[in-house]
């Protein structure tokens, strides 16, 4: 089932932004209206909101057609799975589709359609039987189609909001999690834990409660009017201050509350508890936990009513509170808070709730903050610093993006069904100016703080957004002397990178703070002494200083204007004469550079022998480096881009440089020299170097030496460097080039042949691959006239992306043969040789094979794109399916053609003879195998991109993104630059989508050969083909099921010939790599019934090699992992009447609709049956892994290891909904006398679910607690009142007889009535409508039978208690709640059945003095006391006989080291209990009179 983890590029989390599904709404072209009606001409219907960088591809013409298609596919086929009640594989899979169409074209489908997919996820995520990991993947789906609340207004779309609630309660506050009967995705585990596991597990731990707390975060806007009220009711008696239900009822009021209702239905929506929650946050003052909470809430209400609530009266106590969370130390008496003090709120929501009482009429909240900003102003210093500090920090920075984003909203933001801010209180020009001036001192300050300036320059970029005349002068003037000073390097990179900040604003002047682009050319200036060898932060800041401004300003001489044109302003006039230094800044950047190489050649950084690599700093300076060159080339005019070109061409052929670390620098200069202006630059370097290289090679001994020439070698990378431009350019030198590789490819000095190598891949993309042949920030480039054309109007300028101006590189016919000639020249060949070589034909050395192998890997990386994917025929019936799961085929504008042989396939078969031929005959020449291994992964998934590095270009566009955007305009407002870089990432995006592959015979083939190596002596080989086996694993459908046995084989305890490499390598894949998929833990029934078996039984081997460390690690490892990751396996299939109904309607609607036919009523039946058959099949498989578990326990030559793995696993498999089977019980219960600590912690866990699943129901009766009372009280008030006074404990008035306690009305949770009664308040029936009690043996059912046994045999008991008695880490121990929970089911299932066999044990116990015994006592106390909840009142008066000696003697017998425990003890015990059912225990306690005898420390 290997596309149950979420793809990843999926969603990246909750709260994110989706990666690549981030939309731009189309009315913006041309005109709204106009615009929309030519989409819906071209679609058939209006689309909700589409990804608009689809149009700007090269082959964007085709994408409608395509998209149409897709999204008709996935509709038929989601409501026919739906109809066909085939939850696994079909809804899955093509709910899985439909979110790879949301990342590829948005939300683009049709409103009716949207609301039919929400309404249809939404009933599919509720289905209370569905199993986690699949309401997963649905609620992410129901996340991304809900996330743009403005497409569907609540005219559209409505949600109900209890289906939602009770899901959260099954899962959040789930009644058997605690026991093992559950296990939700990463939820705690006990048992097998390591340092590891804790802290992924604190890692993880709320992944499922994020999730949904997201989906209802969604769900929100949409519920109907009377919600509010509804929920209210239902949450409101839980409100009880001195109970943990508060906390429980707080939470849920702030996820579920709406709070943008629209003003007409206020008076439904807040105005019903605001007044009643804004008191209870004033009045209670003791910070408990749930004040944050309502924070986070009042905060949400205030930002969705802006105008509508008048918070003045409130203002100052808030600040108030918001000043005391943030824990700062004053005074010189420390006050330290200790760190999990939950009175902290979250800056976040703190800032929300600030940023929306600003403004208004009073402009109250304006004062308090400029009072709040002056009073911590000095903590802000950086010589202060403490745990407090970044909280400051977090507030500085998201402050102003608070402001900025209330800005947008209410001045540039389009108008949407959600609530209008009035006028009267939307932000003025002074508002702003005042809130600009209270936070620009401390934001000057932080810059130099000790935690770095990032928070500080980020605040600076907002804040110069709305005011720059404010704030860029302050930071200039801290800018200028750090320029100038040597000593203190942070406080230059301090302020560089603030300046960077503050950048697109300083250079687009604007009306605000016209002189600011004068600043440029200075800073440029002064910055350049920063590009320095010496010190790497400095030199990567200067680099990117230089680059951002390069990015915003066309560097082009304009000085001559000044003689033409008259018409220019005097700041005008200022930056043209300025503009004359641009040539000179050039220049010298590249001087500074230059003097960089020279300082960074191999030879003076480190010894010959040391290392060859760049080291990390090197690999980034030169990072650095290229980037910023190629900007500033690509941003000058032509002028000044020759002189800069005869510079770098004379620096690179005058000298000669070793190719490791100078050389790829200089390569990288001239690269960027080439890319920019290709025609100029190969006019210059193509000649020149091929005429040294072919000077150089001119002799045939060249060809045979092991150590080549320097200056032959430098030319070579030169070369291979500069081919990597557009392609149309190289074809005029294509006869050259081509000599040339004939010369070198051949080289015997390996150096020499991968630089060859790398020629030849460099040739094949540039030919090849579709991308943008230009960067520059105007569309068009600076060659125009100054008559037409002024530069320095430009500065600063954003994109525009409905001019965008993409110039494509789309290889033409003339490029497409010259790489099918130099595949058919150079590929070719190499092959015939390598199968020559395979069948034994002819015989090659390493070195040939391995120089062989590198050519054909050159020619697969360059023609990726070019070469169709592997065909053959399908694998069918893996998985049993009603439905279609076809692949989706997308158009990445390559037309593949038929008539050439696809050399794909030819390297395959090639290389998997190879691949048999060296296993048998040469398996040590790791080398060559390393090649083919990655050769491999090319072949089945290499399309001219690779994913990792398509990540971290997100990343990096991303992060350059957020630092030069304009978040108050919005409207994608991005440099040119930028905007290109986003759409040529749509592009890539679409070549590396491929999800549900079909699974072919070619495919099964090559992971076969792949599972060879990671099985292969070698473990540097098993680790490279591991790498590639689990990212194969992950695109093709089911493959898994196919290979699981394959990897089992290796396990087998009676397989003579397997090595101890071969068994850690399948170990290897079974465990799988950090994020992908684990073979060992599929949800599937068919795979774990495989492989758990085959784990355990592999302890059975003869062999010796398994009490080597490494595997027995690895073993622990595999075992650990499927604790961590395992979640409960769903037994029940079934999908909701609900869900079918939809998915009709869902297949009903037109446009785009599908050709599949309507499901019959025949298919509709026969999809019931499978579902019926799939769930029965499902119960075998559980009760068939049990027992083949239970037989190899019963093994007696198991080693202890493969022993506690097997409990292990069994302890995963108790469920809630299915009993264990008695076999099960009965070795659970022998197990908690086992010898081994760790097997009888984990039967008791076990123990005491079983106890659970055995419980007999209870009946409860309804009743109304106003009729007890008498009558109704008219107003709500919480505490005692007349109406709740039956429930209070009154000594006077206990159930002491036997008639008393059966008349008596006892209400176990004590929250019930304190705030308002529920509205059906439930107790429990009489005793004689209960189940029975005081059983005898034979009336109990056989499983009942196995464990009343076991406990009733004094012996068995006796062990028990002495096993429970033992310490098991000194002053570690605590009150175990496990125990606990098996002693209180014992007594609840058997009721006084065990009471004659502990007794004697007890009164042991409770005298013994040491703190083990007397935590046993204490447990088994509790466990009683909470067990006798229903007995008899003979029983309970009979109990509390017996108990009340023993807490009197332990109560006297208190000591430091076991008071907690019976602390813990006796408010386990009163939990959920009315407490005049303990009247006994609360009237001892209040008895214990001073008495002297038991010492000072129990009186106190």
């Amino acid at each position: 089932m290997d596309w149950d983890r979420e793809l990843e590029g999926g969603d990246t989390g909750p709260g994110c932004d989706p990666g690549p599904g981030r939309e731009l709404d189309m009315s913006e072209a041309n005109g709204s209206e106009w615009g929309k009606r030519r989409r819906e001409e071209a679609l058939g219907f209006r689309p909700q909101k589409e990804i608009l960088y689809n149009q700007l591809l090269p082959y964007s013409e085709r994408l409608d057609q395509e998209s149409n298609y897709m999204l008709g596919q996935v509709k038929s086929n989601l409501s026919r799975a739906v109809q066909l009640r085939e939850l696994w594989p079909g809804v899955l899979f093509w709910t899985r589709k439909l979110s790879t169409y949301i990342r590829l074209y948005g939300r683009k489908f049709s409103k009716e359609d949207h609301v039919l997919f929400v309404k249809l996820l939404y009933e599919l995520v509720v289905m209370p039987k569905l199993e986690i990991s699949m309401m997963q993947g649905f609620t992410r789906l129901l996340i991304s189609l809900l996330k743009k609340k403005e497409l569907l207004s609540r005219e559209d779309l409505q949600l109900p909001w209890r289906p939602l609630y009770e899901t959260m309660e099954r899962i959040l506050y789930s009644k058997t999690e605690h026991l093992g009967l559950n296990w939700f995705p990463n939820s705690f585990r006990q048992g097998f834990s390591s340092p590891k596991s804790c802290v992924l597990s604190v890692l993880h731990r709320c992944s499922v409660e994020n999730v949904l707390k997201t989906l209802v975060k969604c769900c929100r806007p949409y519920f109907p009017d009377e919600a509010t009220a509804e929920m209210l009711d239902e949450w409101k008696p839980l409100m009880c201050p001195f109970d943990v239900t508060m906390q429980k009822a707080i939470s849920y009021f702030e996820m579920f509350l709406p709070t943008s209702l629209p003003p007409h239905l206020h008076h439904k929506g807040f105005r019903l508890w605001f007044d009643e929650f804004i008191d209870l946050y004033v009045t209670v003052q003791n910070l408990p936990q749930w004040e944050g909470n309502l924070v986070n809430l009042f905060s949400r209400l205030a930002t969705d009513n802006i105008g509508y609530i008048d918070w003045d009266e409130y203002i100052p106590k808030i600040f108030t509170r918001i000043l005391r969370s943030l824990n700062l130390p004053v005074g010189s008496s420390q006050v330290l808070i200790s760190k999990y003090l939950s009175s902290a709120y979250e800056i976040g929501h703190v800032v929300v709730w600030i940023t929306s009482m600003l403004g208004g009429p009073s402009k109250l909240a304006q004062k308090h903050l400029s009072g709040f900003f002056n009073s911590i102003a000095s903590f802000y210093h950086p010589s202060n610093n403490g745990r407090w500090l970044m909280k400051l920090m977090k507030l500085l920075q998201r402050l102003p993006a608070s402001v900025v984003r209330r800005l947008h909203r209410e001045r540039y933001k389009k108008a949407t069904w959600l609530n209008i801010i009035p006028d009267s209180h939307k932000l003025s020009d002074q508002d702003i100016t005042d809130f600009v001036e209270s936070i620009k001192q401390p934001v000057l300050l932080a810059m130099f703080s000790k935690t770095g300036s990032l928070e500080a320059a980020q605040a600076l970029q907002n804040l110069a957004l709305m005011r720059p005349e404010l704030v860029i002068p302050p930071v200039l003037e801290k800018t200028y002397p750090a320029l100038q000073t040597l000593t203190e390097p942070h406080q230059l990179t301090a302020t560089l990178s603030c300046v960077i900040g503050v950048a697109r604003s300083l250079v687009s002047g604007g009306k605000w703070f016209p002189e600011g682009p004068t600043h440029m050319l200075p800073l440029l200036m002064r910055a350049l002494p920063g590009v320095d060898p010496n010190d790497f932060s400095k030199c990567m800041i200067t680099f990117q200083f230089i680059a951002t401004f390069s990015t915003l300003v066309p560097l082009v001489d304009c000085s001559s204007v000044l003689q033409e044109r008259n018409d220019l302003s005097e700041v005008e006039r200022e930056l043209c004469s300025a503009t004359a230094e641009f040539e000179d800044f050039v220049l010298q950047f590249m001087d500074r550079c230059f003097s960089l190489i020279e300082i960074s050649t191999l030879e003076q950084t480190r010894e010959e022998t040391e290392t060859e690599k760049m080291t990390h700093v090197e690999s980034l300076v030169e990072l650095g480096l290229s980037s910023t060159f190629s900007t500033i080339l690509t941003q000058c005019s032509k002028e000044i881009f020759l002189v800069a070109l005869d510079k770098v061409f004379n620096f690179a052929t005058t000298n000669i440089f070793e190719t490791r670390v100078a050389g790829r620098m200089v390569a990288d200069m001239c690269r960027a020299a080439s890319k920019c202006r290709p025609a100029t630059a190969l006019r210059r370097f193509v000649p020149h170097c091929c005429n040294v290289i072919a000077q150089l090679t001119i002799n045939d001994d060249v060809l045979q030496e092991q150590e080549l020439d320097k200056e032959l070698l430098w030319n070579l990378q030169l070369l291979s460097e500069i081919t990597r431009v557009d392609g149309d350019k190289l074809l005029p030198y294509k006869d050259q080039l081509v000599k040339i590789l004939q010369r070198t490819l051949h080289l015997k000095c390996k150096q020499g042949y991968v630089l060859a190598g790398n020629l030849l891949h460099h040739l094949l993309r540039s030919t090849t691959l579709i991308y943008p042949t230009e960067y520059c920030s105007v569309p068009g480039g600076f060659d125009k006239a100054f008559t037409e054309y002024l530069p320095i109007k430009d500065w600063g300028r954003p994109g525009d992306l409905w001019n965008l101006g993409i110039q494509w590189h789309v290889a033409s016919p003339e490029e497409i043969n010259f790489a099918y000639y130099l595949l058919d020249n150079f590929l070719q060949p190499e092959l015939s040789r390598l199968q020559q070589c395979a069948n034994g034909e002819i015989e090659m050395s390493r070195d040939d094979i391995h120089q062989s192998l590198c050519i054909v890997q050159n020619c697969l990386m360059g023609s990726g794109s070019l070469l169709p994917f592997l065909g053959g025929d399908p694998i069918r019936d893996l998985a049993p399916t009603l439905m279609a799961l076809e692949e989706t085929k997308l158009c990445t504008g390559v037309n593949y053609d038929p008539s050439r042989g696809n050399y794909r396939e030819a390297i395959a078969q090639v290389i998997r003879k190879l691949l048999h031929h060296m296993l048998d005959n040469s398996e040590d020449d790791t080398k060559s195998l390393f090649v083919i291994i990655k050769i491999i992964g090319d072949l089945l998934q290499f399309r001219g991109s690779y994913k990792h590095e398509f990540d971290s270009r997100w990343k990096s566009f991303n992060l350059v993104k957020k630092s030069m955007e304009n978040r108050l305009h919005g409207k994608k407002q991005h440099i040119r630059a930028l905007l290109i870089d986003r759409v040529m990432l749509q592009h890539e995006l679409r070549t590396l989508t491929v999800e549900g592959c079909e699974y072919r015979t070619v495919h099964s083939d090559l992971m076969r050969d792949l599972l060879l190596l990671s099985t292969s002596t070698y473990s540097q080989v098993r680790s490279k083909a591991q790498h590639v086996f689990f990212t194969a694993l992950g695109t093709y459908n089911f493959c898994c099921r196919d290979l699981i046995p394959l990897v089992l084989e290796y396990l087998h305890p009676d397989k003579q010939n397997i090595n101890q490499q071969q068994l850690k390598g399948a170990l290897y894949c079974l465990l799988g790599n950090h994020n992908g998929v684990c073979l060992a833990n599929l949800h599937d029934w068919d795979c774990i019934v495989a492989t758990w078996p085959a784990i355990v039984s592999s302890g059975l081997s003869k062999a010796m090699f398994l009490e080597k460390p490494s595997i027995v690690r690895l073993f622990d490892d595999l075992a650990e992992k499927i604790h961590r990751q395992y979640e409960t396996i769903g037994l029940d299939f079934g999908i909701s009447d609900c869900c079918v109904e939809l998915s009709a309607s869902l297949s009903q609607t037109e446009k785009p609709s599908s050709n599949l036919p309507l499901p019959t009523t025949e298919e509709i039946e026969n999809g019931i049956q499978s579902q019926i058959a799939k769930n029965n099949e499902s119960l075998r498989s559980y009760q068939k892994l049990i027992d083949i578990l239970l037989d190899l326990l019963d093994q007696r030559n198991l080693p202890w290891k493969f022993e506690q793995i097997a409990i292990g696993f069994l302890s995963l498999l108790l469920r809630d909904d299915v009993p264990l089977p008695t076999r099960g019980i009965k070795f659970f219960i022998q197990s908690l006398n086992h010898d081994a600590l760790v097997v009888r912690k984990m039967a008791i866990s076990a123990v005491a679910g079983i106890m659970k699943q055995l419980k007999r129901p209870h009946k409860k009766i309804g009743i109304d607690p106003y009729t007890v009372y008498g009558s109704r009280p008219t107003t709500i008030q919480p505490g005692d009142r007349p109406d709740n006074k039956w429930l209070h404990y009154d000594s006077s008035n206990l159930p002491r007889t036997k008639d008393e306690w059966e008349a008596c009305l006892f209400v176990e949770k004590t929250h019930w009535g304190y705030y308002t009664w529920p509205q059906k308040l439930f107790v429990y029936a009489p005793m004689d409508q209960q189940p029975k009690l005081g059983r005898s043996r034979s009336e109990m059912s056989e499983t009942e039978q196995v464990i009343y046994d076991h406990f009733s045999d004094p012996q068995f008991m006796e062990q028990l208690i002495k096993f429970l008695s033992l310490e098991d880490r000194k002053g570690k121990d605590k009150f175990n709640p496990r125990r606990f929970c098996l002693f209180k089911g014992l007594f609840r299932n058997f009721d006084m059945a065990f009471l004659p066999v502990l007794k004697p044990h007890m009164e042991r116990l409770v005298s013994d003095s040491h703190e083990s015994a007397q935590r046993c006592a204490a447990e088994i106390v509790a466990g009683l006391i909470r067990g006798c909840k229903h007995w008899r009142y003979e029983e309970v008066e009979q109990l509390w006989k017996i108990l009340c000696p023993f807490l009197r003697i332990a109560l006297s017998n208190i000591t430091v080291e076991t008071y907690s425990d019976w602390g813990t003890c006796i408010a386990t015990a009163c939990e959920s209990r009315d407490p005049r059912k303990l009247h006994w225990l609360f009237e001892l306690l209040m008895e214990a009179p001073l008495s002297g005898e038991g010492g000072s420390f129990a009186d106190a």
